[in-house]
């Protein structure tokens, strides 16, 4: 066999991007992880407590990474979750909707479930 004359191709450096923490306003109640005090969430967010030991929040949750999709049964139905994981020390925090297959449930699309185990309480808090 004939060896290629052409330079081989441009080596490509990877490198881990730093990692970026957001801060929430001082003057709002706030959630945190626990295990790295980053946080996820404001207080005026959070849409229910009803599925303890969980807290349902909105759309806009802070310094999360969403896992694979995967399709489950939970207790109101079918649903595509995926894990959401903490950007900074990459805890498991809970899971995100992305899709109910049941009309009822379409509401929870896009909203985020965290554990209570997995964060604590920050500012303004008494």
């Amino acid at each position: 066999p004939e060896l290629s004359e052409e330079p081989p191709a441009e080596m490509v450096k990877m490198t881990k991007s730093k990692t970026f923490q957001a801060y929430l306003p001082n003057c709002h109640r706030t959630y945190s992880c626990i295990h790295c005090r980053a946080h996820l969430a404001n207080h005026d967010e959070l849409i229910s407590k009803a599925s303890d030991p969980s807290s349902v929040f909105q759309n806009t949750v802070t310094q999360v990474a969403t896992g694979c999709c995967q399709v489950t049964f939970l207790l109101t139905g079918l649903h595509a979750v995926a894990d959401i994981y903490c950007e900074n020390c990459k805890t498991t925090l809970g899971w995100k909707y992305e899709h109910a297959f049941e009309s009822s449930q379409k509401y929870k699309e896009g909203k985020f479930i965290i554990e209570l185990a997995h964060m604590i309480k920050d500012n303004g808090w008494e």
